[in-house]
């Protein structure tokens, strides 16, 4: 039996046709040059597009790269918990795939993984000290991302500057708890497992800069998707005083 690799890497990708071969090419580069073992998982969100047979023919030769499909449309949140619960990796990290943030960045995060005061996850960054965007948001977006980093931490979460950022490493052992615990589906799912990781099990949580830059076009719809997730925030909310979270 193949030994475990050190760092599994989750992608989600939903009608990503269009960007994920640059992704996959760039990720598979930076495997080339690590000394130690990495596998990809990328999980096809129920695309309608190419995607499947972009991912399948780059996959060719390359065993460290998995494709999982579900059948539907279930959403960023819950193709990652698919991700990750299948991943074998000691270190569990999901990315974006439109990689707004270079793979090469989880480098930064392995000294916070490691020595006496080490982490269980350690989250990616826009905005604490250290950060390098290269390309900003457009204002509104930055706006509506402020706004809801605000109500985190008046409604569920204190202690972080940017939950939402798409750049998240955790440990197998925080992997497995946390994500067999999360229920929602869509992007407000950040703070579900933030707060599952923080508040239920008590891992130690870090916030590390990235250097990011904004992909264009972006899949999310300001009005329609911050909703969504202004309403999971309130869902998480309900959730955690129902006690939903210890059964």
């Amino acid at each position: 039996m193949a030994a475990s690799p050190r760092l599994s890497i989750i992608i989600p990708a939903h009608n990503e046709a269009q960007r994920i071969l640059p992704t996959l090419q760039k990720i598979d580069a930076f495997i080339q040059t690590r000394r130690y073992d990495i596998d990809v998982i990328i999980v096809d969100d129920g695309s309608t597009d190419k995607t499947v047979h972009v991912v399948n023919r780059f996959m060719q030769g390359k065993p460290s790269f998995k494709l999982i499909q579900l059948e539907t449309n279930v959403g960023k949140g819950a193709a990652i918990k698919r991700g990750m619960l299948l991943a074998t990796g000691a270190f569990r990290l999901f990315s974006d795939a439109d990689l707004s943030t270079p793979i090469e960045e989880v480098e930064k995060f392995w000294p916070l993984m490691e020595g006496s005061d080490k982490a269980d996850v350690v989250i990616g960054s826009r905005r604490v000290p250290g950060a390098h965007i290269l390309q900003r948001q457009p204002i509104y977006r930055e706006v509506s991302g402020r706004i809801f980093s605000l109500l985190v931490r008046l409604c569920a979460l204190r202690g972080f500057i940017d939950t939402q950022c798409g750049f998240k490493l955790f440990t197998a052992e925080a992997a497995q708890k946390i994500f067999s615990k999360q229920t929602i589906p869509g992007f407000g799912f950040d703070v579900e497992v933030l707060m599952l990781a923080k508040k239920k099990f008590g891992f130690k949580i870090k916030e590390a800069p990235v250097v990011w830059v904004d992909s264009r076009p972006t899949k999310v719809k300001l009005f329609k998707d911050s909703l969504r997730m202004f309403w999971d925030l309130f869902k998480i909310r309900l959730n955690w005083r129902a006690g939903h979270y210890d059964e």
